[in-house]
């Protein structure tokens, strides 16, 4: 079946001598791979456009007993400049694009999520002031777009609270055997993340080695609740940037 719609490019790998194997997040089709012959040539005509984070117009030949599809064409809907110029945008694009690809399944339409990430990637590129803590904010969204979001009944920001993970839940009071006890800082931000878009939430300021283990705690909650879920090799290049 030839295929036309929009896709997200989660990852890309060489194959072969002239050829590329794409990880993308399509509309039609969920996550799918897809191989772009010659797209290591110069001349090529994808050449230079397959890049991570890049929100293409493909076309490609879909049977889904095939493991990898064959892209026939592509052009770019949406790509930025800045992902490769400015480090923490490309460390932020990197480690949401590669968490997306561990939340959503082979051949799973996913509405939801395709569209919080071009959304996302979009607003990252236009976006002049880049947040660490943006990171942290995307795991609460994606946690409550796929259907485990945290919850909490604390209208206000209390000297105590604990993120217990397999109720997920937060409360001032460890409720299970896996809990992180959170700083005031943490606290905040969670409570603003978990009410919705507030452009408070970056203005919440961590201190040090703060941020780092919020994302860790998340990353404990995204683990208890998916299994195989991973450690992200982009990690490296996020840590430099904490």
């Amino acid at each position: 079946m030839i295929t036309h719609t929009k896709a997200v490019i989660l990852q890309v790998i060489d194959f072969q001598e002239s050829s590329k194997i794409l990880t993308v997040l399509s509309k039609e089709h969920g996550k799918i791979a897809l191989i772009a012959k010659g797209a290591k040539k110069p001349k090529n005509k994808l050449s230079g456009i397959l890049e991570i984070g890049a929100v293409l117009d493909v076309v490609y030949y879909y049977k889904q007993s095939r493991g990898v599809q064959t892209l026939t064409e592509a052009s770019v809907y949406y790509s930025d400049h800045s992902f490769r110029t400015d480090l923490q945008k490309t460390a932020i694009l990197y480690a949401t694009l590669e968490l997306i690809a561990q939340i959503v399944h082979e051949h799973e339409v996913n509405d939801p999520v395709f569209d919080f990430v071009i959304t996302f990637i979009k607003w990252l590129g236009y976006s002049e002031e880049t947040y660490p803590s943006v990171f942290a904010y995307v795991q609460i969204r994606l946690a409550d777009i796929i259907g485990f979001g945290l919850i909490s009944n604390m209208e206000n920001i209390p000297d105590n609270a604990y993120l217990n993970i397999s109720r997920g839940n937060l409360s001032e009071h460890s409720e299970d055997d896996l809990s992180y006890k959170l700083t005031v800082a943490q606290t905040h931000f969670l409570i603003l993340a978990m009410a919705g878009k507030n452009s408070k939430i970056f203005k919440v300021q961590f201190g040090n080695g703060e941020l780092k283990q919020l994302v860790h705690h998340l990353d404990v909650y995204f683990k208890y609740h998916i299994e195989g879920y991973q450690e992200r090799k982009s990690d490296s290049i996020f840590e430099q940037m904490l």
